[in-house]
């Protein structure tokens, strides 16, 4: 019997969660990297940037995209790619629950 146990765990650690499990893997963090250097990019950007398929690339950015760190706009035939700048600050957020600032010790819950 396979239990959903995430309920147990209060919105905050999911959210920490579900945005850590999108960026743990190094072609997403490679990517990333390549939007934060850019305003925005094209997925053949990224394809010829990295030893990826298109369709992993796109994966990928389903993946950066579905978590709330990228956002995406059609303008026909492309989809350009950018970071979602409010994100990444909730992002920095989340990760005092962890790593608070300061040297303090993180409340354990």
């Amino acid at each position: 019997m396979n239990k959903d146990k995430t309920n147990h765990f209060n919105s905050k650690q999911q959210r920490l969660a579900e945005l850590a499990k999108a960026l743990a893997h190094p072609a997403r963090v490679a990517i990333l990297q390549t939007l934060a250097a850019a305003d925005e990019c094209i997925c053949g950007d990224f394809v010829d940037q990295l030893p990826l398929s298109q369709s992993t690339v796109s994966q990928h950015l389903k993946e950066l995209k579905n978590a709330g760190l990228i956002c995406a706009s059609a303008h026909p035939p492309k989809m350009f790619y950018c970071l979602n700048k409010e994100v990444w600050k909730e992002w920095e957020e989340l990760q005092q629950l962890v790593f608070p600032k300061g040297g303090k010790t993180a409340e354990v819950l």
